[in-house]
């Protein structure tokens, strides 16, 4: 089963893809109405007001009665038994990151349940789908910027834990929209760093869809690559850095919902370190769990153990890799930043 252009049902210009199982799901366009989220302060505030008023009913319901509640949920939602502890580990699928930001509207079988539409619609869902938005505009504007005096360059985008890769999938959309010119004639790699196979499976089979006639990269030199990757194991990173700065090209990289938000300091520093190994690393976007009271409080009965940074805090600590945050873009729980190098790489 390849790329899918069409589904029944569909929105008008949303093209859809196969997972491993063959279930056909959107490909999430940021830039197509069906997929934008108000991310404006007001729309934000309403939001931040929504998720206050639901911890609160949260912590009136008793843990006995609320972990009866959480099992039913799970018995009649995929998506829910993923979320609330049937996947492995702790950190989220990169294949149910993504439906979580396909949006209510947007869902199809085997994920739209009433349940599903319950959890999709929430705000913490809500802010996980503004976040993607804000963290491809931030990319996107960096990128330019670069590509801007730097001719026709391969681009090489490398993603830290990057699922579906969907963020770099809509940075080349948005790029491809604001300056059409842009990319074309230039050769461009996605190179996916990521401890599973399923989530970077879908992502190559959303950049075929995307690719087809009439949808928005058609006509492109776009590659897209599968690297297993133990981001607490910097070596495969820094191989791929170098190897990439070896010949004249632009590496921009980015961790949406992954690194940043997941790793200990010592992990995210390891992981700046290897991409200053090479010369050619422009730019780093990613997402950083907000330092917020509410956050906090929000995540301390999530079973993915996120670490609250915000934006200030995390722009300390990558000053010790010698980057230095540029940009934020603040969602309701996570920042999202842009990082430049400081200075020139080490090791060269």
């Amino acid at each position: 089963m390849t790329g899918l252009a069409t589904h029944s049902g569909a929105h008008s210009g949303v093209v859809y893809a196969p997972t491993r199982q063959g279930y056909a799901l959107p490909v999430v366009d940021v830039t197509h109405p069906c997929f934008v989220v108000p991310d404006d302060a007001t729309s934000l505030d309403v939001l931040r007001g929504e998720l206050a008023v639901s911890e609160r009913r949260r912590k009136r319901v008793p843990k006995f009665l609320m972990k009866w509640m959480l099992r039913s949920v799970a018995r009649r939602s995929l998506l829910a038994r993923e979320l609330l502890g049937g996947g492995a580990g702790s950190v989220l699928s990169g294949l149910t990151t993504y439906v979580m930001k396909l949006g209510t509207a947007n869902l199809v079988a085997p994920f739209n349940t009433p349940v599903d539409r319950r959890m999709t619609s929430s705000p913490g869902t809500q802010s996980m789908r503004i976040r993607l938005q804000q963290l491809v505009r931030l990319m996107a504007e960096g990128v330019r910027n670069e590509l801007a005096v730097r001719g026709t360059v391969p681009l090489h985008l490398i993603n830290i834990g990057g699922g579906t890769a969907i963020d770099s999938l809509n940075t080349l959309i948005l790029l491809r929209k604001s300056d059409p010119a842009m990319l074309e004639r230039r050769p461009v790699h996605i190179h996916v760093l990521d401890p599973d196979s399923e989530g970077p499976e879908f992502g190559a089979q959303a950049l075929a869809a995307l690719t087809r006639e009439g949808a928005p990269l058609q006509g492109l030199e776009l590659h897209f690559a599968h690297i297993p990757y133990d981001w607490k194991d910097t070596a495969v990173l820094a191989n791929l850095v170098r190897g990439l700065s070896s010949s004249d090209s632009l590496i921009a990289a980015s961790a949406e919902g992954a690194l940043f938000e997941y790793g200990d300091d010592a992990t995210v520093l390891a992981n700046l370190e290897a991409l200053r190994s090479g010369s050619n690393v422009a730019l780093v976007g990613g997402t950083v769990t907000r330092e917020d009271p509410i956050v906090r409080e929000f995540i301390t009965v999530s079973r993915f153990k996120l670490v609250p940074r915000g934006a200030e805090q995390f722009g300390e600590l990558v000053k010790r890799a010698d980057f230095a945050v540029t940009r934020v873009a603040a969602s309701l729980l996570s920042d999202q930043v842009l990082l430049h190098p400081i200075r020139a790489g080490k090791g060269q």
